[in-house]
Parts: structure tokens; C-alpha cells; sequence
């Protein structure tokens, strides 16, 4: 099914709300500042232009257009987008809570910067189709707009609107989120996946996200494997996702879905995961990163992702919930929570775990602190544990952890340098050493350091490290081990004691 197909009827309950507001957006984008201060004005005017231009890519994508543009084309339709958060642009974007406090004053900066970063999700629910979404988000901007035409608007009276579009909404962000995590239906990553003509790198903007040379590279390598290369690949994923039931003793045949986690760019290899899950009889639930505040986990990236085109930009709104984050807010998040797990409890119970397809070699990031970001109180720190603790909790609830499994592979991205080939190819080497082999060698070891009182560990070269690990008496030698024979299950690679 068409995933477009799951929102038609919500699209077309909001369409003429869309058109509305697209319409008022539309004249502020081209407007006169109407008594507004000039940087006020410059703010809702290049936000307006951006939420015109959504409008604008959400018609062109509904309509089928956007798939006769040539790759150039959506390239530099991606690369305009993603142009204002980049390294080299992010010093005069409003987007940088530093520099809106600058343009925009002590009082307003902050909490401007918050909605600029929030609005900013549309683009996902462009390529999504989901209108209802891009539709209240528009509707928020307008509010707010129309608040500061009043020259006596306080900053509390733009948080209270903010606090009260989430509270009202959580349905469709919290909520929603759950149904995200175990409904296979929505299958909007699945799609691009399974669809798309993986050869014609076009694909790689189906998601909205931002796309780099690390995503076109990675793509273009591994088109150059063989299918035999590919398929060893996925094998060791999936098996090892398998081998984590058996250890546990689960029938994962009882189980409908399984979470796929990977970097936009290895289509190809989780292409062929997808097909090997399924003869597991499990079906893919892929969701994206979390983008809406709600959802949020500070600026963690869990979901399918793509290279963070600037990582100071999450880091500085990663405690933005501190402009909404009380008790009532939390109550409410679990609240929403709850209805969706209740309602896809069947889903729920269905779930068999992540399977995580991670990456490195990416570019490393140091981190600024700026006194102009949000920062938690003591009171919020303790409410952000607490709804960590409750939603853990209900997690628990509804999706039993002693039925459930996961398994975690990683593999190199052409940022890592000049020999990423290689360095790809010998990880592939690694990822699939012979289980059985290391499972004789590895217990070898092991039947050596059972007999051993203590184990000393030295560093070497500028490494000074110098331990003595005292090791406990064995009871019983036939039936118990210091050590555990680590093999490439949910561990992926083979080769730990």
C-alpha cells in the first residue's frame, strides 16, 4: 500500500485549514512589517518563507512531480533546505539560540530559536505526506505571529501558547510515537527500501533528511559489491538477532516485528536484512529519529538517521524541554502513552527487539556549551528521571523484556579517510569470523583463567595502565565459569571473553 494511503483521510479532514493558513503564511513571507521590530519582522519573515516553501514541496511530492527531478535537482533542493543549520552558516541562523538572543533580545531569543527548531520538522512530514501535522505546526507559527502584532506580548504569554499547543497535542506526538515503535504499517522507510531503484542514487532524497557525500558514497560503495557480498553482510545481522532468542530460549516464531535501526545509504544491506527477517517471519518497524520536542531524548539520534549536518545545533537545543517540562506535562505524555500502547497492545506484544545496524568513522565533535540554551532546574531534572523511570515502566508493561532480544553491528562510513574500502573490507572480514571456530578457541582461554586466582592487566607504549582484578573461587568447576563466552549474537563481532 502506498504509505501516502494511511493519511488520506486525515489529510483531507484539514486541507481547507491547510489552505488557510498557507494562504496568511504565504502574506507574511511577502508582507511589510507592520510595526514590528525590524529583527522581530526578519525573524516570522524567513520562518514564513520556509514553511512556504514546505507547503510548496508537500504539493510538488503529492503530485508526483518531484520524482521526474533530476538528480541535481533534489540535491540542491536538499543542500537549500539544510543550508541555514550548516557549521560554516549556523552562526547568523535563528536557529542558533545564540545568535536569536542576539537579534531577537534576552527576553524572545530563547523561545524563538525553540519554535524556528520546531517548525523545522515539517520537512519530515512533507516527504511523510502527513498533512495534519504540517497543518498544526502552521497553525502554531500563526498564533504566535499574530501575538507579537501586539506590542505588549510577554515571553510568558508565548510560553503558556507553546505549553498548551503540546499538552492539547501529545496526543499526536507522544501517542503517535508508540504507535511509531510497533505498528509495521507505517511504512514509509520500508517503502524507499523495498521500492526504490537502489542503483539510481535519486533515492537517497526520498526521505527528507539531509543527505552528504557520506550518504552518496556509502550508497555508491556498496553498489559495487556483489549480491553474495551483500547477503553476507545482512546474514550476520539477522543471525545473530536469531542467535539472541535461542540463547534466551525464545521461540522468536511467536514474535510479528522487528525494529531496524541503520544510517540512510545502506538501502542495500538492509534491504537484504528485510528479506531475511521475513523468512524469520518477522516484519520491519522503521521509524524515524524523534524530531518533535515531546519525543525528544536531549539530542540522542535513535531511529534511521543520516549524517547530522551540524551536531551543535542538537546539543544546543537538547534541554529545550524546559520550557514546558512540569508534573502536568509528564502525567500527560504517560497518559497519551498508555491510550497507544493500549490501543496496539497487539503490536505491543508482537515486538521482538532492535536490531541496530550502527556506524562509525564519523567526523569528531566537540561540543560548546552556550549560556543561551535552555538548561533543566533541579525540579525538571528530577521530573525528566521520573518520566524516564514511568515510561520505562509502561514499556514493560506492554512489551514483555524476558520475550524480547537485539543485536548490534557496526561498520565504517567513507568519513573515516582516504582507505575506507579497506577498512570496510576488513571489518566485513571481522563481522563474519566462524562462530563455532572462536566458540573453541574463546573457551580454551576460558579453561585457563578458571583455574586462575587473578588476572593482571598492563598497558603498553604511553598506555600506563596496571591492574590486578582478583578473581572469585569456583564452587563448583563442572558447572560454573568466570568468564563468559561472548560470541556474535547480540554482540556483533565474535571475539570476547
Amino acid at each position: 500500500m502506498d504509505y501516502r494511503e494511511l493519511f488520506k483521510e486525515s489529510n483531507k479532514e484539514v486541507e481547507e485549514r491547510f489552505l488557510l493558513t498557507r494562504e496568511r503564511i504565504g502574506e507574511i513571507a511577502a508582507g511589510e512589517k507592520n510595526g514590528m521590530k525590524e529583527q522581530v519582522h526578519r525573524y516570522f519573515k524567513k520562518t514564513a518563507q520556509f514553511l512556504e516553501k514546505c507547503a510548496a514541496d508537500f504539493l510538488c511530492i503529492s503530485s508526483d512531480a518531484w520524482k521526474s527531478c533530476s538528480f541535481e535537482q533534489m540535491k540542491s533542493e536538499n543542500e537549500l533546505f539544510y543550508q541555514d543549520i550548516l557549521p560554516q552558516n549556523y552562526g547568523k541562523s535563528f536557529a542558533n539560540p545564540a545568535f536569536a538572543v542576539q537579534e531577537l533580545g534576552e527576553e524572545f531569543g530563547r523561545i524563538l530559536s525553540f519554535l524556528y527548531t520546531e517548525l523545522r520538522s515539517e520537512r519530515a512530514f512533507v516527504f511523510e505526506q502527513n498533512l495534519e501535522k504540517i497543518t498544526i505546526l502552521n497553525e502554531l507559527f500563526l498564533e504566535i505571529y499574530c501575538m507579537f502584532e501586539d506590542e505588549t506580548v510577554s515571553y510568558k504569554q508565548i510560553k503558556d501558547t507553546i505549553y498548551w499547543f503540546l499538552y492539547d497535542y501529545a496526543d499526536d506526538w507522544a501517542g503517535y510515537r508508540v504507535r511509531e515503535l510497533v505498528d509495521p504499517a507505517l511504512d514509509f522507510a520500508t517503502s524507499i527500501i523495498m521500492d526504490s531503484d537502489l542503483g539510481d542514487l535519486r533515492y537517497l532524497y526520498s526521505y527528507g533528511d539531509y543527505i552528504s557525500e557520506v550518504e552518496l558514497k556509502t550508497a555508491e560503495f556498496l553498489n559495487g559489491l556483489s549480491d553474495e557480498e551483500i547477503e553476507q553482510i545482512a546474514a550476520t545481522f539477522t543471525e545473530g538477532y536469531q542467535r539472541g532468542f535461542e540463547l534466551k530460549g525464545v521461540d522468536v516464531s511467536k514474535k510479528d516485528t522487528v525494529n531496524i535501526r541503520y544510517s540512510i545509504g545502506f538501502e542495500r544491506v538492509i534491504r537484504a536484512a528485510i528479506r531475511q527477517f521475513a523468512a524469520m517471519g518477522l516484519k520491519p518497524v522503521i521509524y524515524r529519529e524523534a524530531l518533535n520536542t515531546l519525543n525528544k531524548r536531549q539530542n540522542l539520534r535513535i531511529g534511521y538517521i543520516s549524517s547530522d549536518p551540524n551536531p551543535q545545533y542538537g546539543y544546543d537545543h537538547r534541554f529545550d524541554n524546559a520550557i514546558y517540562l512540569d508534573k502536568r506535562m509528564v502525567d500527560r505524555k504517560i497518559s497519551c502513552m498508555r491510550k497507544a500502547y493500549e490501543e496496539y497492545e497487539q503490536e505491543a506484544a508482537g515486538f521482538a527487539g532492535p536490531a541496530c545496524f550502527e556506524v562509525f568513522g564519523e567526523e569528531p565533535f566537540e561540543p560548546v556549551n552556550k549560556p543561551e540554551s535552555y538548561r533543566l532546574s533541579e525540579r525538571q531534572q528530577s521530573l525528566s528521571v521520573e518520566y524516564s523511570s514511568l515510561s520505562n515502566e509502561l514499556l514493560n508493561e506492554f512489551i514483555n523484556q524476558e520475550e524480547r532480544s537485539f543485536t548490534i553491528i557496526a561498520y565504517p562510513v567513507p568519513s573515516i579517510g582516504e582507505k575506507f574500502p579497506e577498512i570496510f573490507e576488513e571489518i566485513r572480514k571481522v563481522n563474519t569470523l566462524d562462530n563455532e571456530l572462536y566458540k573453541g578457541i574463546q573457551q580454551n582461554i576460558i579453561n585457563i583463567l578458571d583455574q586462575a586466582e587473578s588476572v593482571h592487566i598492563m598497558g603498553r607504549g604511553r598506555n600506563m595502565t596496571n591492574l590486578t582484578v582478583a578473581l572469585c573461587d569456583l564452587k563448583d568447576a563442572q558447572k560454573e565459569t568466570k568468564f563468559e563466552n561472548c560470541l556474535a549474537d547480540v554482540n556483533i563481532p565474535v571475539g570476547e571473553v
